[in-house]
């Protein structure tokens, strides 16, 4: 006789998690995901008496390590067993869910705090008991220890790989192409990567070298307008060398090298210098912005100097009448300026007035419209202080002949006398195909 007293089972919400480290295979009809989660729904049907019941939810995780608990798919689980939306997760083996003790301990945590049964179908055992826990721990340990060996085991081979001077994969730089996974010299790119070893040499500065390069338009292999940084980076890639790195120690490698070993340890010379000296270097070499434009109020032409104190170098504008001991009138005007606040200011006055409508309208003037249309041109008078930031010191020192006729040095401060016409060129130039070309 039916026993109608009887309770029905409470209804247990149970979510189904299934995890692949790899993708491969996943592009399949019926894939790794797929029959672990056939094997829990089959467990989930054989405990229905129980009131088990599957949710509608699925959560997946293809090509990604157990390593991890930033998964996309268990992210959701989380955060539906926070929600009070599950009551069972059900893997098809724990490692599906995790393989560090550590990360596993968080999420029996996040498990215990809201109710929710951890089950594996294929080893047998409940977390709400002391005897399940401790087989949890015991299996979860075999798992992490069986994962760690694994990456011993992969890092003993790159290493091995390594110092036979094979290549591993990875990034590929440029000047190099990779050939049934070997390195392959490109003679087009080979060419550009010498040119940028001997140019720093001359330069002696990577934030110089790297402007002239975005300048040219120089990019990285992949596609990447070249930066201080990456400059920096391949100046110190000893694979241009012909070597196999692995944890700092270099050994000899495979491929052909590129940069011989005088231009190397020429380049890496300079580099050992301090960045000030090499700044202090750089700058000798850079024409001064204002060389032979600048003059005192009494017509006094001001020439660029130098003087060092220590390891420093400072530069100014000195008055002839100073460096030849005339004798000069009491009348306040200065006689020597810092090089670098002269030439702030006059960069400083060069942008403002090039965003006035008066300059504008100079300018236009004398543009042939037909050939540049009026605004383009306003635009380009607009992105003139961005374009000047990226230009190389030569041509910032080429710009400012062009638009610069004479700076008068007063007591009062700079009376800059400006070129219309050397404007209206320059918007031509940044207006034609040999534009002075800014990064971007």
């Amino acid at each position: 006789m039916k026993d109608v007293s009887a309770k029905p089972a409470r209804r247990l919400r149970c979510a189904i998690y299934t995890r692949k480290s790899s993708e491969e295979g996943l592009e399949q009809e019926f894939n790794s995901l797929h029959a672990q989660r056939e094997a829990c729904e089959a467990y989930i049907a054989s405990q229905k008496s129980e009131g088990w019941a599957l949710v509608r939810d699925q959560y997946d995780d293809g090509g990604i390590s157990g390593g991890t608990l930033e998964r996309p798919g268990l992210k959701q689980l989380l955060a539906d067993i926070e929600d009070g939306l599950v009551d069972v997760v059900v893997v098809y083996k724990i490692d599906r869910l995790s393989r560090s003790l550590m990360d596993f301990s968080k999420l029996v945590e996040v498990f215990d705090r809201n109710g929710v049964t951890f089950v594996s179908v294929t080893q047998s055992f409940n977390t709400t008991t002391s005897m399940g826990r401790l087989t949890l721990n015991i299996l979860l340990s075999f798992a992490q220890f069986e994962r760690e060996v694994t990456a011993e085991r992969i890092r003993d081979k790159v290493k091995a790989s390594r110092m036979k001077g094979i290549w591993m994969g990875g990034y590929v730089p440029l000047g190099y192409d990779v050939v049934d996974r070997k390195l392959v010299v490109n003679e087009e790119e080979a060419a550009k990567v010498r040119m940028m070893f001997e140019r720093f040499v001359e330069v002696g500065s990577a934030t110089v070298l790297a402007r002239e390069l975005r300048n040219d338009g120089f990019r990285s292999k992949q596609g990447a307008l070249i930066d201080k940084g990456y400059l920096y980076r391949l100046l110190n890639n000893r694979v241009y060398r012909g070597e196999a790195v692995h944890k700092g120690k270099a050994y000899a490698g495979e491929h052909k090298a590129i940069i011989d070993a005088r231009l190397w340890e020429q380049v890496h010379d300079i580099m050992g210098q301090s960045p000030r000296k090499r700044a202090n270097n750089s700058r000798t070499r850079t024409p001064a912005l204002l060389k032979g434009l600048l003059f005192t109020a009494t017509g006094a032409a001001m020439t660029p100097s130098s003087t060092k104190k220590g390891t420093r170098r400072y530069h100014y504008y000195v008055s002839m009448d100073l460096l030849k001991n005339r004798e000069t009138p009491e009348d306040g005007i200065p006689r020597r300026l810092p090089a670098d606040t002269a030439e702030a200011a006059i960069i400083t006055e060069i942008r403002r007035v090039l965003r006035t409508p008066e300059t504008t309208a100079q300018v236009l003037a004398v543009l042939d419209r037909d050939a540049i249309p009026e605004a383009e041109a306003i635009e380009a008078l607009q992105q003139f202080p961005k374009l000047w930031d990226q230009l190389f010191p030569g041509e910032q020192a080429r710009i400012i002949q062009l638009l610069v006729r004479r700076v008068t040095v007063t007591a009062e401060g700079l009376v800059i006398d400006l070129r219309t016409d050397g404007i209206a060129g320059v918007v031509r130039e940044m207006m034609t195909p040999r534009q002075l070309e800014a990064a971007e």
